[in-house]
C-alpha cells in the first residue's frame, strides 16, 4: 500500500515536528541552546529527510537509522546556529561542535524515544488504514445484477463465530460425579 501526497506530507511533517522538537529539547537539557532560526532549519532538515521515505510503512530499524543521522545533523546545525548568535558573549556551553557526554546521552535518548514513538505510530497508522480499506470494501462491494443494476452487499454487524478444535490433552470433568458402589 502506497501513500498519497497529502498523507506523505502529513507524515513527514509529524516526523519533523517530533524529531526537531525532541532534539532541541535534548540539546537544551544537555547544556546548549537553540535559537529560533536553528529550530526552523532543523524542522526543514528533518522534513526534507523524511519526505522521500514517507511513501510506505517503515520498520523500527529504518526509523532508528534515519533518526541517528538526523540527530547528528541537528546537533551540528544547533551548534552552528548558536555560535553564530551574538546574544551570548561566552560562546557555546560545550566545546565547539564536539558534544560532551551529557549531550551525547541526551541525543541518544532522543533517538531512542523518537524511534520508538514513530515506529509504534507507523504500525498503528498502517494497521488502521488496512482495516479501513477492508471495511470499505465490505461495505461498498457491488455485484452486477442480470438487469444491470447494482446492489450493495449487506454488511454483517458481527463477524462469524469461529469454532476452535478440541484439545487432545484436555479432560472434560463436567457433570455429576460417578456413582461408586461398594460391593
Amino acid at each position: 500500500m502506497s501513500a498519497t501526497m497529502p498523507l506523505r506530507l502529513a507524515r513527514a511533517a509529524v516526523f519533523a515536528v517530533v524529531c526537531a522538537g525532541l532534539s532541541a529539547l535534548a540539546h537544551v537539557f544537555g547544556g546548549g541552546s537553540v535559537p529560533v532560526p536553528g529550530l526552523i532549519g532543523g524542522f526543514g532538515l528533518a522534513f526534507a529527510a523524511a519526505l522521500p521515505l514517507s511513501g510506505r510503512e517503515r520498520s523500527f530499524g529504518v526509523i532508528l537509522g534515519l533518526l541517528a543521522g538526523l540527530q547528528a545533523g541537528l546537533h551540528l546545525l544547533f551548534s552552528l546556529a548558536h555560535t553564530m548568535s551574538a546574544a551570548e558573549p561566552f560562546g557555546h556551553v560545550h566545546s565547539g561542535l564536539v558534544p560532551g557526554l551529557g549531550m551525547l546521552v541526551l541525543h541518544g535518548w532522543a533517538v531512542g524515544l523518537i524511534a520508538m514513538w514513530l515506529a509504534r505510530g507507523e504500525a498503528a497508522l498502517w494497521g488502521l488504514l488496512r482495516r479501513l480499506v477492508v471495511r470499505l470494501c465490505l461495505i461498498l462491494a457491488v455485484h452486477p445484477d442480470p438487469a444491470w443494476t447494482y446492489r450493495v452487499r449487506p454488511w454483517r454487524a458481527e463477524p462469524a463465530i469461529t469454532r476452535s478444535a478440541p484439545l487432545r490433552h484436555a479432560l472434560s470433568r463436567r457433570g455429576p460425579p460417578e456413582v461408586v458402589s461398594a460391593a
